[in-house]
Parts: C-alpha cells; sequence; structure tokens
C-alpha cells in the first residue's frame, strides 16, 4: 500500500454558502483566517478562500482589498498556502439573475498583492449545480478558450501553481490542446486536476471517478490530480481517491457541511480532522506545508 502523504485542501467559505443545521461558515477576513488557522492545525497544508462582500456577508466580491486582507491575516496566522477562487464576485440578486464579474476583474486576481500561493480555473465553460445550498444552487459558468489562455499565460508568470477544475471529461481534450499549443508545459508544469464530482456535469459515483481518472492518464500520464466531492458524497468520494493513489483531498463548507457519519460540522476544521483520520487509515499521512510544496512545484 502507498504511503505517499495527502494534502488536504480546506474550502472553507465558498461564494454563497450561508451558517445553516448548526455549520458556521466564515465569511468575515477574521473569520476566514481563524479558519484558515484552525484547519492548518488539524491537518490541511492550503486553504481555498473566497471573499463576501463587507457590508452584506450573504453576498461575494471581487473587492481586491478585501482579498489582501484576508491573504495578509492568514499569514499573520500560520504558514498554510493560500488558493484564491477563479469565480470571484459572481451575485445573484434579488431576479434571480446572476452578475458577472468581467474577464478582466478575474485577470486582475493573478496580479494580487500580497501574491497567494496557488490559483485556480475551470477547464471549460460548465453548467454548476450544488445540491447541497439551498436557493442558490444552480448557473453557468463561462470560460472560453480565449480567456483561459489569458489566464493560464498569468499563473505560469507567477512563481505560483495553477489548478484546473475538471468537471466534464471533455476538458482533458481542451487543456491537452493548450499544452501542446506552449500555453502551459504539461511535462514540467507547475499544475493539477481537481476532479469535481457532484456538480452538475459528472456523477459522484466509483465509476465515474474511475473513467475520468483513466481520462486524465491518457492525456497527461502521471498528472496530479485531488478529489473534490459535493455533499454527502465529499467523504465516500475522498476515501475512495485516496485508495487510488490521488495527490490531494478537498474538504470544506464550501463543498460539504457534513462529517463521514452524516452529522453536520459545525466548523471547517472537524471536516480536514475527518479527512486526516481516513488518510491515516489506509496508510496515508497529512502533508506538511513544505512537502505540499513539493507536490506542487513550487519550492520553498
Amino acid at each position: 500500500m502507498s504511503k505517499k502523504k495527502v494534502v488536504i485542501l480546506a474550502a472553507v467559505t465558498g461564494g454563497s454558502q450561508q451558517d445553516r443545521d448548526g455549520a458556521k461558515v466564515p465569511c468575515t477576513p477574521a473569520e476566514i483566517a481563524e479558519a484558515a488557522y484552525r484547519c492548518h492545525k488539524a491537518g490541511a497544508s492550503v486553504v481555498h478562500i473566497h471573499a463576501r462582500d463587507l457590508n452584506d456577508r450573504t453576498q461575494p466580491t471581487g473587492d481586491l482589498e478585501v482579498f489582501r486582507d484576508i491573504i495578509n491575516r492568514i499569514r499573520d496566522k500560520c504558514d498554510i498556502l493560500i488558493q484564491t477562487t477563479n469565480g470571484i464576485g459572481s451575485k445573484r440578486g434579488p431576479d434571480g439573475k446572476i452578475t458577472r464579474p468581467t474577464e478582466q476583474q478575474r485577470l486582475d486576481v493573478i496580479t494580487l498583492e500580497p501574491r497567494q500561493d496557488l490559483y485556480s480555473i475551470a477547464g471549460g465553460s460548465w453548467d454548476f449545480y450544488h445540491p447541497g445550498v439551498p436557493g442558490k444552487n444552480q448557473f453557468s459558468f463561462s470560460n472560453p478558450t480565449d480567456f483561459l489562455r489569458k489566464y493560464i499565460s498569468g499563473v505560469m508568470n507567477t512563481p505560483g501553481a495553477l489548478e484546473f477544475e475538471i468537471t466534464e471529461q471533455s476538458a482533458f481534450t481542451k487543456l491537452r490542446r493548450l499544452a501542446d499549443e506552449g500555453v502551459f508545459d504539461a511535462k514540467k508544469g507547475r499544475y493539477w486536476f481537481d476532479i469535481c464530482m457532484g456538480f452538475g456535469a459528472m456523477p459522484a459515483t466509483p465509476r465515474a471517478l474511475v473513467s475520468t481518472v483513466d481520462e486524465m492518464e491518457r492525456h497527461f500520464p502521471g498528472a496530479t490530480w485531488q478529489i473534490c466531492a459535493t455533499h454527502t458524497e465529499q467523504f465516500p468520494m475522498s476515501t475512495m481517491a485516496l485508495l487510488m493513489d490521488c495527490d490531494i483531498v478537498r474538504v470544506g463548507f464550501e463543498d460539504n457541511i457534513h462529517l463521514p457519519d452524516g452529522s453536520v460540522a459545525q466548523n471547517n476544521d472537524e471536516l480536514v480532522a475527518a479527512a486526516a483520520d481516513i488518510a491515516q487509515t489506509f496508510g496515508r499521512e497529512p502533508a506538511s506545508v513544505a512537502e505540499a510544496r513539493q507536490v506542487f512545484r513550487i519550492g520553498n
């Protein structure tokens, strides 16, 4: 059995999740920083962050000043690696319509100072569905190929690494084409794949996971990969991915509020601790921050 370390990534906030059923979703910069610190203590080496409107914690924001505040507060508390969202500031109005940030606003996050360590981008346009978030659970994301070229190239000009969210298998074909164009280095590049299960495009099933990993290996042999599953499928799919030798497991209130036994966690770090326990059961230890840096090829 493999004994390699596993990176635990904590997605602590999300863009629209609210307190519910006893789960406390951190929304202010101070709350997000405290959640990151607690997750780090529980075994996480990466925190994935969204920013909320300072005047309305129910709404996301693309305000870079809020992102800066969050990053500074986290780094004052611990050395956990910080990853920003690629979907900043999408808001749903009272009429149900979604207001999107511009492509330039999304690109501006790449040049944010202080810099985040890790970035993310969906590997294409997709229809998002979140069964675990009441009310704000279904809309579409647009990621045209020209925008992907700009975003990927921008990240590759930083010292950080880039996560490609894979919401359907066709994304591998597009990303392989971009790699062949020279947009990123498929062999040595600082990137990894996040296989997103249960968000509408791919079901959270063992068959779908095996098939998707097989398709990934066909296009990108030996690639680094992460599991991300929604709602109560988070831990079953994470367990299977650990047995399949995944490199990164994502947990947190952005995707799910339930512990493996179905009960509701009060704080994100409970989910991190549960993921660490499952990993250790199967001979995997949570990676330290230094070890995570090696996984992402970003050095010290």
